[in-house]
Parts: C-alpha cells; sequence; structure tokens
C-alpha cells in the first residue's frame, strides 16, 4: 500500500527546493530520521539520490529562465567533486560510516551550522557588497575561495546530505555579492547535481540507499519543485527562508540530543 505521507513530504520539501535553492538535504534528512524513523545513514544515502533528482529538476527550469551561472557552479565543483569521492573512500574503509549515533551528531551539528548561516545571510550580502570593488580586483583570489568553498560543501555533503543549498548560497553571498537572488539559488542548484549524484552512487555502493521510499519521495518532489521554480520570480522568498531556518535549528538540537 502506497503511503501518501512519503509523497507529500516529498512535494513539500521538493517546492522549497524550486523556491530557495535550499532544503533538498537539509529538510529531508532530519525528516526521515525523527519523523519516519529512518537509519542515518539510509536517509542520507537515500536523500541524497532525492536532491539529485530534485536539484536536476529544479536547475533544468533555472537554464531556461536563465537564472544560473555556469562558470561559478563549475569552479565550485573543481572543489566539491574531488573531495566528495575522497570522504566516500574514506567511509567505505570506516566503521564511523556505520555508527548511527556518530552519524546523527555530526548531521544534528551541520544543521546547527547551516541555520546560523542563514540568519547571518543578509548581513554577510551587505559586508560582500560593500567590499565588492575588492573582489572585483582579487578575480584570481575570488576563483580559488570558490573552489575553497567547494571543497568544503562537498565534505559536508557527503558525509551528511547537507549544505548544498544552504551553506553554498551563503558562500555565494560572500565571494559574488553582484548576483542577483535568483542567480544565486539557480547557480547553487546547478552546482549539487554532480556533487549528489556522486555521493548518493557511493551510498548506493554501500548499501546504504533505500530505493523504494525515494520513489515515493520523487512522486511528490518532482511537480513540487517545478512549481517552487516557477515560483521563485513571483514570490519573497524571505518569510519561507525564516521558517527553514526555525526547523533546520530544531531539527539539528533535537538530532543533537538523540
Amino acid at each position: 500500500m502506497i503511503d501518501f505521507t512519503y509523497i507529500l513530504s516529498g512535494f513539500l520539501v521538493g517546492a522549497l527546493v524550486g523556491l530557495t535553492g535550499v532544503g533538498g538535504g537539509s529538510l529531508m534528512s532530519p525528516l526521515l530520521i525523527l519523523l519516519f524513523g529512518v537509519a542515518p545513514t539510509t536517509a542520507i544515502g537515500t536523500d541524497l539520490w532525492f536532491a539529485a533528482v530534485t536539484k536536476i529538476v529544479g536547475s533544468t527550469f533555472h537554464h531556461r529562465f536563465g537564472s544560473l551561472d555556469l562558470r561559478i557552479a563549475m569552479l565550485l565543483g573543481l572543489g566539491s567533486i574531488p573531495t566528495s569521492i575522497i570522504v566516500i573512500a574514506s567511509l567505505y574503509h570506516s566503521q564511523l560510516a556505520f555508527d548511527p549515533a556518530v552519524t546523527t551528531r555530526i548531521l544534528g551539528a551541520v544543521l546547527v551550522a547551516t541555520s546560523i548561516a542563514m540568519m547571518f545571510r543578509e548581513r554577510i550580502r551587505r559586508a560582500a557588497a560593500r567590499n565588492s570593488h575588492r573582489l572585483d580586483r582579487l578575480t584570481l583570489f575570488r576563483d580559488a575561495g570558490t573552489v575553497l568553498c567547494g571543497c568544503l560543501v562537498g565534505g559536508l555533503v557527503t558525509l551528511t546530505s547537507v549544505g548544498a543549498g544552504a551553506l553554498g548560497a551563503v558562500f555565494l553571498i560572500a565571494l559574488y555579492p553582484g548576483l542577483a537572488a535568483r542567480q544565486i539559488a539557480g547557480t547553487d542548484t546547478a552546482h549539487a547535481v554532480p556533487l549528489t549524484i556522486i555521493g548518493g552512487i557511493g551510498y548506493l555502493f554501500l548499501g546504504n540507499v533505500d530505493l523504494a521510499l525515494l520513489g515515493l519521495l520523487l512522486i511528490g518532489s518532482i511537480p513540487g519543485v517545478a512549481i517552487g521554480a516557477l515560483a521563485c520570480s513571483r514570490l519573497d522568498d524571505r518569510l519561507v527562508r525564516a521558517l527553514i531556518t526555525v526547523v533546520l535549528l530544531i531539527a539539528g538540537i533535537k538530532l543533537l540530543l538523540r
């Protein structure tokens, strides 16, 4: 019998991904663990594939609307993809990959850090805007910084499935204050596609992906992300981001205290 709760969850998270570029991993992993009781490593592995497919749909819409910067996405990938491969190889040779307590606490800590980064998102944007003329003159520094940020995001996403959207967006705001909000969302989403696919392949190889659960989540998420992406240019997403920030903070604390 089909559990429509999974489909509804996929739809809601997909809509948030399409609207804000945030939520694919940040919301789905804790949702699967706290609400549905899925094992942490299985939740992360399944969520990586959920995020990959969801963000493919989202990036397609953003590309159609001209709201992504492929050069920046490639610089991020230059750092994140090799890091993801290294992390997967390390997990394969480490029992930490299968320790639910360690995995849950790492996920909780990253969620709390992500929520704090989102809280200061606007302050970071304003500070970066004041110094944008300096960044424009330091192209090499900014490119190197983008690759390094990609390394950090790649490691966190592969370990926890969290960070591609929320943390990636904060890094882009700091390094590229001239990018419009829709370009940040589009670029962030496009970069996450190969990263989550590679991480997902690793977890599939480790046997930590629930394909039946993934199918139910995707039935809801694909139309959800399409609707969210279409609404991205028409809605003020600040209220949605504030709500996501609070939810991530609560979920992170709950996971840390488990």
